[in-house]
């Protein structure tokens, strides 16, 4: 079961404080967007979750095959793209994200391992998510708990990815 994720605005404009059971982090946007650069904007926090996501997908893979692979290292960048400039997008209108993913793979592994190693990359969850359709239920919660339970007032669903439109 997954653990609450909690984030609130922090000190600053766009500083936000995340809680992740006992983890604590900090995201915010880079100066150049008038953040404070305190932490990780958003974009790279998602690319962190499809990085370490990979890394620990491969890592559970080659231990299960006992394959000798020593280090995982993912490096990731997000940019945005002109739909019509993607030759081998279905979608022609507006703008699509570009997720780039190169994995380092450290250790003994034969050229079909390591084939396989990228084919099960595909398969972590997080990449699952990210190419799947996906669905964002949003509600508000009232400022005062006294109010008692919120009605659904303000509630929204956004589904995106294949066979949502």
């Amino acid at each position: 079961m997954s653990r609450h994720v909690v984030v609130t605005s922090g000190k600053t404009p766009f500083a936000q404080d995340i809680s992740i059971g006992p983890h604590q982090l900090e995201a915010d946007e880079p100066m150049i967007s008038g953040g404070d650069d305190a932490g990780p904007d958003p974009y790279e926090l998602l690319l962190a979750a499809l990085g370490a996501c990979t890394g620990m997908t491969l890592r559970m893979y080659a231990t299960r095959k006992e394959w000798p692979l020593r280090t995982v290292q993912v490096r990731l960048t997000h940019e945005k793209l002109y739909a019509e400039d993607c030759a081998e997008c279905k979608s022609k209108e507006g703008m699509l994200d570009l997720i780039k993913r190169e994995i380092l793979l450290i250790g003994e592994l034969s050229g079909d391992q390591r084939q396989r190693l990228v084919e099960i990359a595909d398969r972590c969850p997080v990449h699952q998510t990210l190419t799947s359709g996906v669905r964002i239920e949003t509600w508000t919660s009232p400022a005062n708990p006294s109010e008692g339970e919120d009605e659904g007032i303000g509630h929204s669903s956004v589904e995106s990815g294949p066979g949502s439109q």
